[in-house]
């Protein structure tokens, strides 16, 4: 009797069985040999030509959505954040150059300081301190801008007592006064104006971070909506080549679909890129300038004030020349030059006025402080003093000249802001609803893609 035996099972499984942990891979390959499979078929094929369609016409809006969002929010902070933070920086920066003029021109008044300079003063101080507690407020934590803000709320205090201990003693008429005032003025220019003036650069340097991110065209979104729409139009001649079908309806409204985000998208970018780009050219540049222009005023009335306070006491670097009387020839060079600049900048009438006024204000500044440094170089003090500070009703001082070139300029850059804000608001409005606007017309896309196919494969039932 023969007797038959089973072959023993080769080790490690055997021809075309799992070999251990590598079956677990299996899910994958199958997937795969499945899409095979179902696209050897024409309902197959149009069960995912219409799954890939829904997904590009889907991944269109999605990243439509991340984009401009990204461009709102940014737009949305030049307008309500990192602008008005800049400004803020730049009225800090305006109201403590004001104060130390205010201070100085006070103590030239003598023992009697006129209510209106002590009002001035006091109306600069809080108005700085209060800007300082905003900025805190606005700022993010960290960085530059916060360092800044903690040294000038650190000084103020320390520079404040100066001032009043320099007032004090020119009441009592002694000569500590001026020397008290002298080392105000110069805590304000080595330390408090230089912290003001980072703080301020440190948030314009935001505020152009923010512009650029805005006016950033949305690549990836571009691509991806041109992306869909070759892929819906291939999908189509697809149809009529195999159908003589010249319209599919469902295909047609996803094409028209995701063609009007695309178009929104493009138009919208392009208006608000215009937008902010003239807030930016025509608002921010002109309110720099003119900002810079005022600063530059200020200081040099300062230093106009502190030439007759210091009374030759304080030499330049050459060691003969008054170190006041020079500063002040500078701030004026840069006075000339940002006007210069700002009637260039200036788009219309109404800006170009205000501008054209501080420059014909800045001339005759020039000619009646020629005037009292010719009297007080003579040693006529008493003349030159009424010739700087005016009093008693006279109007033709250096400093009634100071106050119209303040109030030209001031009257400039109200002008600029409101540009600026029109602008930048017009260029954020141009935005407005493309976000939600998206995501809704991507849905209605993918869902009419899936339905136009639908109508096709109802045909091999």
């Amino acid at each position: 009797m023969a007797i038959t035996t089973r072959p023993s099972a080769p080790v490690g499984g055997g021809a075309g069985l799992p070999d251990g942990p590598a079956g677990r891979g299996t899910a994958w390959a199958e997937g795969v040999e499945r899409l095979r499979a179902a696209a050897t078929t024409e309902p197959g094929r149009l069960r995912i030509i219409g799954a890939v369609l829904a997904a590009l016409v889907l991944l269109f809006g999605a990243v439509a959505v991340w984009e401009v969002s990204g461009r709102v929010t940014a737009a949305q902070d030049v307008v309500g954040r990192s602008q008005p933070l800049s400004a803020d920086a730049a009225s800090i920066y305006r109201s403590l150059a004001d104060a130390d003029t205010a201070s100085s021109s006070g103590f030239l008044a003598g023992a009697q300081e006129p209510r209106e300079v002590r009002q001035r003063y006091e109306k600069d101080m809080a108005n700085a301190s209060r800007l300082l507690v905003s900025a805190a407020a606005n700022t993010g934590a960290g960085g530059e801008s916060r360092k800044e803000i903690a040294l000038l709320g650190e000084q103020l205090p320390r520079y404040t007592g100066l001032i009043e201990q320099a007032r004090a003693n020119n009441r009592q008429g002694l000569p500590l006064g001026g020397a008290y005032l002298r080392y105000a003025n110069e805590q304000m220019s080595t330390v408090l104006l230089p912290a003001a003036q980072r703080l301020y650069e440190a948030e314009t340097g935001r505020l152009y971070t923010d512009y650029d991110e805005a006016r950033g065209w949305p690549l990836a979104a571009t691509g991806a909506g041109v992306l869909a729409l070759a892929a819906l139009a291939w999908a189509q001649r697809r149809n009529y080549l195999l159908t003589n079908r010249v319209l599919n309806h469902g295909l047609l409204a996803a094409t028209a679909a995701t063609a009007v985000v695309l178009l929104w998208l493009t138009l919208g970018q392009t208006l608000a890129r215009s937008g902010l780009g003239e807030a930016r050219a025509n608002g921010q540049e002109s309110l720099k300038v003119l900002n810079d222009a005022r600063i530059a005023s200020l200081q040099a009335r300062a230093n106009e004030n502190l030439t007759l306070i210091a009374r030759g006491a304080v030499l330049a670097e050459d060691k003969k020349s008054d170190k006041y009387d020079v500063d002040y020839a500078k701030n004026m060079k840069q006075l000339d030059a940002g006007l210069a600049r700002a009637l260039e900048l200036a788009d219309d009438a109404s800006g170009r006025e205000p501008v054209s006024k501080a420059v014909a204000g800045v001339a005759q500044w020039k000619q009646r402080h020629a005037a009292a440094r010719e009297s007080d170089m003579r040693g006529d003090y008493d003349l030159a003093l009424p010739q700087v500070i005016g009093g008693q009703g006279r109007t033709d001082s250096s400093g009634a000249s100071f106050d119209t070139v303040d109030a030209s300029l001031e009257q400039a850059v109200a002008h600029e802001q409101k540009q600026f804000t029109a602008a930048a608001r017009g260029g954020l409005g141009a935005l407005g609803g493309l976000v939600t606007g998206s995501a809704a017309l991507a849905a209605v896309g993918a869902g009419a893609a899936l339905l136009g196919i639908g109508r096709r494969l109802s045909e091999y039932r």
